[in-house]
């Protein structure tokens, strides 16, 4: 059984228990419970490294932004690897940062974005659903999240960490299969080096991102699928500077 579990732990936990038998996997901040209640989180700050990076270089006015969900360490650790990746190519880059309080509410987020924009933000991470809508009307770049969000905005959308859950829910059956699936953490599996997590195509940005950001991205992605280069965990809540 698949699910999510972030909003309801007691509950699939306890639903697990009755069903020892059946393997359960369910997105989850806590860990696995034996004997059959294994888990899995979001860990794609690596490209969402790359994708501050690519902010980082493009920004004019030294600013770039993140409009999220919460404060939470699943937000937390994606929009600080985003803000990292544009330290290491621009030190003096300063960063502005809004909470929604909600998963979902496309107006809110909006609102926060533009008064981001208005304060001098000309690349903003649009860790929520909303932010795009504010970037393409104040025409600035964007970087998406969770998925290739390039159609929201083609002109505005450079690219974004894209999260692939096909290795995970493809380890979990294989294990299913061979009758040995276990309560782990599945959260490699969303690793770039495993296949879980990438960036978005550039798609128009292709022809008008210049050579040299792609290049440093290709070169910091190569050192992270060798192992050569680990992104940071951080899931302290970050403030704007």
């Amino acid at each position: 059984m698949l699910g999510d579990a972030f909003a309801a732990e007691r509950e699939s936990r306890r639903t697990a228990k009755q069903f020892p038998k059946t393997a359960f996997l369910f997105g989850s901040g806590a860990g696995p419970a034996e004997p059959n209640f294994g888990v899995f989180d979001n860990w794609i700050h690596e490209p969402a490294y790359l994708s501050g990076m690519i902010a980082g270089k493009m920004s004019k006015s030294g600013t770039i932004g993140a409009v999220a969900a919460m404060g939470i360490p699943e937000v937390n650790r994606l929009v600080n690897a985003f803000f990292a990746g544009a330290k290491e190519v621009n030190p003096n880059i300063k960063k502005k940062v809004a909470f929604i309080g909600s998963f979902f509410d496309p107006p809110k987020a909006k609102e926060a974005a533009v008064a981001q924009i208005d304060a001098g933000v000309d690349v903003i991470y649009a860790e929520r659903f909303g932010v795009i809508e504010a970037a393409v009307d104040k025409k600035i770049l964007a970087i998406s999240n969770m998925s290739d969000q390039s159609s929201l905005g083609p002109d505005t959308v450079i690219t974004g960490p894209v999260w692939d859950m096909y290795p995970t829910v493809e380890q979990a059956i294989k294990l299913v299969k061979a009758g040995v699936f276990t309560a782990q953490d599945y959260g490699d599996f969303s690793r770039m080096a495993k296949g879980g997590s990438f960036l978005a195509p550039y798609h128009k940005f292709d022809k008008t991102l210049p050579a040299e950001v792609k290049d440093l991205v290709e070169k910091k992605k190569a050192e992270i699928l060798e192992g050569n280069f680990r992104v940071d965990v951080d899931e302290n809540t970050p403030v704007s500077d």
